[in-house]
């Protein structure tokens, strides 16, 4: 929950859904795939542990300042 509030990067996933990334080392993230069905009401679809994210090609919708 803490990755979905407080996320490093928010980017499009498949189908409306959206990722949560959370950068946990260099190059080591947490991603956490959900959607949201209105500002008070979502769900958490799947969440992995993953190194493969590569910003350089990703829609990113948010980013941390």
């Amino acid at each position: 929950m803490d990755t979905v509030a407080f996320p490093d990067f928010i980017i499009n996933g498949y189908r409306d859904a959206l990722i949560a990334l959370k950068e946990l080392q260099e190059n080591r993230y947490i991603a956490v795939i959900y959607k949201e069905i209105n500002s008070d009401d979502g769900f958490i679809i799947t969440a992995y542990f993953t190194s493969k994210v590569n910003l350089n090609d990703e829609v990113i919708l948010w980013r941390r300042q």
